[in-house]
């Protein structure tokens, strides 16, 4: 079964858990890193704050079996 996935600062990313998402909390560059490594394989969605989008530059686009999301400023 597919899965979604949120990674970015706690504030913006906890509500996502209420709809069943996999969240990982990440308030810099090393947590936003750590929590990519961790990411399952079933992963098919991944959402990302924008500044966990650039913490994480171009990593997520190594993985081309997952749809990324970008949110919104």
């Amino acid at each position: 079964m597919s899965l979604a996935a949120v990674i970015g600062e706690s504030a913006r990313t906890a509500g996502f858990a209420l709809a069943g998402a996999l969240v990982f909390p990440a308030e810099d560059a090393d947590e936003a890193r750590a929590a990519w490594s961790s990411l399952p394989a079933e992963v098919a969605v991944l959402v990302l704050t924008p500044r966990a989008a650039a913490w994480l530059g171009t990593v997520p686009k190594a993985r081309r079996d997952v749809l990324l999301v970008l949110m919104p400023p």
